[in-house]
């Protein structure tokens, strides 16, 4: 059995405003009907495979455990970092976790926001790597390159990979991101595989090398393992020990000094969507090399991205060549496709300006569910707000705020000071300003509300907790 380990801590800011700091791209719908986390657990599971392992942050956890759930997937573990170190240590207190659970184990590590159209190929090509992975080698995956592409790293082979045959071959180096003009080389030549970041390796074999090449990661790394404390099901990392260790990737602590290196090429197609011309090519463009995604329309574009996440914003193009226009509810992206690799760039732009475009995203997620702002006056806001069933907002009470509940989907248990009752669809209650309250999703089905507040402050720290489930400050 191979024990998926997925990854899922980035920020994806060159697929902004789609992906935030807030909510990654991960955790988005960019292509079909699963997010790209889901997808890919989705996509390590079966009889090959045990229950996965998830390495993510606090900020995500109940993300994670949400999307898990709606696949039909129940995790191993989920272990939350106290910060982000890079994938050595993530990849290391992994193998720290599975030594103590399952020493005799494969890890398949993998990050959670590639897409791979093929599943079975890529399952295939998983099952190609065991053998060599048994006997105490690294493996990795490399991909066919279908362009000389910039934006990866290589992976050089020691021999003809021939068809591209799935299967272990020798790896003679890793190589950097490249020029242009080095990236042609290296896709004429033949003998070069883009580097997809995903590893295959048994316990015992990947924990010998980090002791050899990367021995200062092992105490920090094992402390914070052994010292993290369990919460609500997810193994909160021990923060102070985490801090010690260095934030390096697997491939600069481990994988450029170890010398039993293999790698598995594959060729059924995978990209890491690190940039909006990469959605575009697999979202699937026309003849005309226009792809629409959303409330979309095209009239006389060529080779253009015209993408809506909102059901209420269409998005039109007229003439337009080479354009990639994003829009949100609360942002619009329109750039050159050559720009694409830019993006990040507006991202820090916005950030010096302390726009909250930049990182927080339009939905709010909590463990509880959603909420969105749909109307912000200078005394008054207006809220959405979404429970999932058998979820409850923490007991609370606000200092500078009254507000004003109207129930449109669903049934509300409400708490306001000593008085709980059921409010159905179409009933409203007030809360006011001091008031101890609550409220909760007795019901099946998700409950939406409208919220009104007035007050002289609105935020959203203005909140004192009495009670919490789920274990916030």
């Amino acid at each position: 059995m191979i024990t998926p380990v997925l990854l899922c801590g980035g920020s994806g800011t060159r697929l902004w405003p789609l992906s935030r700091k807030s909510y990654p791209k991960q955790f988005a719908a960019l292509i079909g009907d699963n997010t790209l986390f889901q997808a890919s657990a989705t996509r390590l599971s079966g009889p090959d495979f045990a229950a996965p392992m998830v390495l993510t942050n606090a900020d995500f956890r109940f993300i994670v455990t949400e999307q898990l759930a709606e696949a039909g997937i129940d995790p191993a573990a989920i272990l939350i970092e106290p910060e982000g170190r890079n994938t050595a240590p993530a990849v290391l207190a992994a193998a720290l976790w599975l030594e103590k659970t399952d020493p005799d184990a494969l890890m398949l590590v993998a990050p959670s926001d590639h897409v791979v159209p093929d599943a079975a190929a890529f399952r295939a090509a998983v099952q190609a790597g065991t053998s060599a992975a048994e006997a105490g080698q690294l493996v990795t995956f490399g991909i066919k390159p279908t362009h000389a592409e910039t934006g990866y790293g290589y992976l050089e082979l020691s021999e003809d990979p021939g068809d591209f045959t799935a299967r272990p071959l020798a790896l003679s180096r890793f190589v950097e991101k490249p020029d242009a003009a080095r990236a042609q080389e290296m896709l004429t030549a033949g003998n070069y595989l883009w580097n997809a970041g995903i590893f295959l390796f048994s316990v015992a074999a990947i924990l010998k090398a980090f002791r050899a090449h990367a021995p200062d990661l092992v105490a920090p790394v094992q402390a914070a393992v052994e010292q993290g404390k369990p919460d609500l099901g997810f193994l909160r990392l021990a923060p102070e020990p985490w801090a010690k260790a260095d934030d390096i990737s697997i491939d600069y602590a481990v994988m450029e000094h170890a010398d039993n290196l293999s790698v598995v090429p594959f060729a059924a197609g995978w990209s890491d969507l690190g940039g909006w011309d990469a959605v575009w090519r697999e979202t699937g463009p026309d003849a005309r090399g226009v792809a629409l995604s959303g409330p979309a329309t095209a009239l006389d574009c060529d080779d253009t991205l015209l993408r809506s996440e909102d059901d209420a914003l269409e998005v039109v193009g007229i003439g337009l060549k080479n354009i990639i226009t994003v829009a949100m509810p609360d942002a619009v992206l329109v750039a050159d496709a050559s720009r694409a690799q830019d993006v990040k760039q507006a991202v820090a732009a916005l950030k010096a300006k302390q726009a909250k475009q930049a990182e927080s995203f339009p939905k709010d997620h909590r463990p509880w569910g959603w909420f969105e702002s749909l109307v912000i006056g200078e005394r008054f806001q207006v809220k959405r707000i979404v429970v999932h069933p058998g979820a409850a907002l923490s007991l609370q009470s606000h200092h500078h705020r009254s507000e004003h509940w109207i129930v449109v989907e669903g049934t509300a248990k409400v708490t306001v000071d000593d008085d709980v009752k059921l409010v159905t669809e179409n009933q409203s209650v007030y809360i006011p300003l001091g008031a101890v309250h609550r409220m909760e999703n007795p019901g099946k089905v998700p409950m939406v509300l409208i919220e009104v507040q007035t007050g002289t402050y609105l935020g959203e720290d203005d909140i004192i907790r009495y009670e919490d489930v789920y274990s916030r400050d």
